[in-house]
């Protein structure tokens, strides 16, 4: 057992805060109860349902969550069916900026700076000074309906290139402001995103480098990291990455285009990323704990609250060589997609693994439909995908 600020998790694993892609109508499911009960009841010590838009303007895809009141009874149906097996409950929090579209967001998208997000595509309007103050009510606002909801703990989402981390990168931010520039008016918006209440755990995803020349680099990223450290978070989650640039960067490997396009529905959309797919979204070689060298340089600088590491843990000795380096946490994605029941087999089995490929077939359908391990699949896939995965996964 081990806590993060009011809260104590059982044991050290934390299921990371991955789209689901389960929430049709931006509300809770049958799908995403059961796929989070069936990880508490794995021995997780904590689970997190991933990506709740703070505001409607804040939803980059169809099937996510957007908090408001009436979700609330859903919500708080699936983290009594989460405590029931003994783990904590957990929700992501944030705000995609620029990485959406009208007709799903239902306004132009909005962002540090205004321009084109060749993502979406789409036009970006900039965030007027006046309006920041509403947007930082929203997040918390968010929290005092995930505490209503049963949630043990909240995680805001600042990395990956969404709308803190769009503040905070000079690759996103051009603004002329006080809220643009040197890096300590990039955080002025972040500053705002403060702990609301002490009987949550306030976890914040943040990014150590944005994965790209331009993006921000690992000596800033250390100063916003301390900067959290005084705003009040409990505990920081160390990732990298900017979804609309560096995708892979984050996740590792390569994307399977025939699947990820195989499922789209825009005819214009599957047939570009269909011939110029691999050149927008780049292969980054994919090794465990990837992030690890770099998460070592923030733990010599934070001594203060717990770090959780995330990336690329698919067993039980990886797992220990972090925890071994000082790291309070540890969080995984794809392997509890893979093997719901994984923490318990860690419990009992020395050298451990499991059975992930790293096809990233899961990411691939999740854009479109949700995020499922092909190895589970009641159907079957078309040949060509079939072939698809088996060569990446033998790369």
């Amino acid at each position: 057992p081990a806590s993060i600020g009011p809260l104590t998790l059982r044991n050290r694993t934390i299921r990371s805060a991955a789209f689901e892609s389960m929430c049709p109508g931006n509300a809770p499911s049958r799908q995403l109860k059961d796929y989070h009960c069936s990880v508490a009841a794995g021995g997780v010590g904590m689970t997190t349902i991933a990506y709740a838009a703070v505001t409607q303007s804040g939803l980059s895809f169809d099937r996510q969550l957007w908090m408001r009141p009436e979700i609330i009874p859903g919500l708080r149906e699936i983290t009594d069916a989460v405590h029931k097996e003994g783990a904590a409950a957990s929700i992501q929090l944030g705000h995609c900026g620029n990485m959406s579209h009208k007709s799903i967001c239902g306004v132009t998208p909005i962002g540090a700076s205004s321009g084109f997000n060749l993502y979406s595509p789409t036009f970006v309007r900039g965030l007027r000074k006046e309006e920041l103050p509403q947007m930082a009510k929203a997040y918390g606002q968010s929290v005092n309906w995930a505490r209503e909801a049963g949630f043990d703990a909240v995680e805001i989402h600042a990395g990956h290139g969404y709308l803190i981390s769009q503040f905070l990168s000079p690759y996103t931010n051009h603004r002329k402001d006080e809220f643009g520039g040197s890096l300590e008016n990039r955080m002025r918006f972040m500053e705002v995103m403060r702990a609301a209440g002490n009987d949550m755990a306030v976890l914040v995803k943040t990014n150590m480098r944005d994965g790209f020349k331009g993006g921000m680099e690992i000596d800033e990223a250390v100063q916003v990291a301390k900067r959290l450290v005084q705003d009040g978070a409990h505990a920081l989650v160390l990732s990298g990455g900017f979804v609309s640039k560096a995708p892979m960067y984050v996740m590792r490997g390569a994307m399977p285009i025939k699947s990820m396009t195989h499922y789209m529905n825009c005819w214009w959309l599957k047939y570009g990323v269909r011939m110029v797919g691999k050149w927008m979204i780049p292969t980054v070689p994919f090794k465990e704990a990837y992030f690890l060298e770099d998460a070592l340089r923030f733990r010599t600088e934070i001594k203060e609250i717990p770090l959780v590491y995330v990336g690329g843990l698919v067993s039980r000795e990886k797992i220990d060589e972090v925890l071994d380096d000082g790291f309070e946490f540890v969080q995984m994605g794809r392997a509890l997609l893979n093997e719901p029941g994984f923490v318990n087999r860690l419990r009992t089995e020395e050298k451990a693994r499991c059975n992930c490929g790293h096809s990233n077939y899961c990411i691939a359908r999740m854009y479109t439909i949700d995020m499922a391990c092909h190895k589970h699949l009641e159907e079957k896939l078309p040949l060509c995908l079939e072939r698809e995965i088996e060569k990446l996964e033998n790369q």
